[in-house]
């Protein structure tokens, strides 16, 4: 496995989640997208090896990305959760494409 993304699970809209996705090895800029049934895989946060992140405007004031490279990992904390923030979320990196997705379901 070269993306193993974790974390996902069931919550109550207002609750809090955080996404893990470790990479088999060093990376550089990385990306979180969600795909919510019938709809297209959207960009969510990225993060480049520094540290630098951009967000969807959807999530911004409630996502946070962040990275530990010396763990080979990115990380989505993800707060207020809304209805709307259901989807299969999925990390990506240049190197090793796409992880295998979580299911982030937030009922109301």
């Amino acid at each position: 496995v070269q993306l193993q993304a974790s974390g996902g699970g069931l919550v109550q809209a207002g609750e809090s989640l955080r996404l893990s996705c470790a990479a088999s090895g060093s990376v550089f800029s990385m990306a979180w997208f969600r795909q919510a049934p019938g709809k297209q895989r959207d960009v969510v946060a990225t993060i480049t090896r520094s540290g630098s992140a951009t967000y969807a405007d959807a999530v911004k004031g409630r996502f946070t990305i962040s990275r530990d490279n010396a763990k080979n990992t990115v990380y989505l904390q993800m707060n207020s959760l809304k209805p709307e923030d259901t989807a299969v979320y999925y990390c990506n990196s240049a190197r090793y494409g796409w992880g295998q997705g979580t299911q982030v379901t937030v009922s109301s």
